[in-house]
């Protein structure tokens, strides 16, 4: 349907080299889009598996451990039309115990990249008189407090508020800014967490779905969200969660 389609957009996804970015960079080039694949890790096989499939794609190297490393992308790369904010990291460790080097490692990557590619993205589109769509990719725990992930958890909550923040700047300006929170997917951020079996088995208890989550449930999220379909939704979160939080 053409309403859910992206079809002479260009879409920039962080962190497609695996798990959710990829799986949303392949569903976006499905819908149409020509979707640039960054990541600090090269993202040529998400891009070959989009090119197999007949869509466009091409890599690009992006290390957002340096959270304004983004700045000159929507400069240098032409028009882009939809940012997702996918790339993130994670570091566990008790409360007590959890060190200001890892605060700040999660908090750069997590939330201050997010703000300033949000910010880059607009300035560009804005400049050229065009509108947008961004994608944050949040989480359960911009909800709850999780357990032993302090830094995840203050910067997921961070990105909830920054992403109704910047709804309210820029609705009116032709820039759609919504959110996605992803429940226990498997990917290799939750490898920890499905490797410990009294974990796993408690998570999957609470799922109504019973089962986790696959990076294919979000991807097909993240295209409504950027298509026509959704060009009257602002500072929305669709939780993708199995009905965690509806438990």
């Amino acid at each position: 349907m053409r309403i859910f389609s992206l079809k002479g957009k260009t879409a920039l996804v962080t962190g497609a080299n695996t798990g959710i970015g990829r799986s949303i960079a392949r569903c976006m080039a499905e819908a149409g889009a020509e979707v640039i694949c960054a990541g600090r890790s090269s993202c040529e096989d998400t891009v070959a598996e989009i090119e197999k499939g007949g869509g466009k794609a091409r890599s690009l190297h992006l290390d957002l451990s340096d959270p304004m490393a983004g700045g000159k992308i929507f400069e240098q790369e032409g028009p882009i039309d939809i940012l997702v904010n996918n790339a993130g990291i994670i570091r566990r460790a008790d409360a007590v115990d959890y060190t200001e080097a890892d605060w700040d490692d999660v908090m750069d990557v997590n939330l201050k990249a997010v703000f300033f590619m949000c910010q880059a993205f607009a300035r560009a589109a804005f400049a050229r008189g065009a509108g947008g769509a961004i994608v944050n990719i949040a989480s359960l725990l911009s909800f709850q407090g999780g357990i032993r992930v302090p830094a995840y958890t203050a910067s997921k909550h961070g990105v909830a508020g920054l992403t109704r923040l910047l709804a309210n700047e820029w609705a009116a300006k032709g820039i759609n800014v919504n959110a996605i929170a992803p429940g226990y997917i498997a990917t290799n951020n939750t490898e920890a967490l499905r490797n410990d079996p009294d974990r796993a088995r408690a998570i999957l208890d609470r799922i109504p779905a019973g089962r986790w989550g696959e990076p294919d449930d979000i991807g097909g999220t993240a295209v409504y969200l950027t298509s026509p379909a959704a060009k009257y939704v602002h500072g929305a979160f669709l939780n993708v969660d199995g009905g965690w939080l509806a438990r």
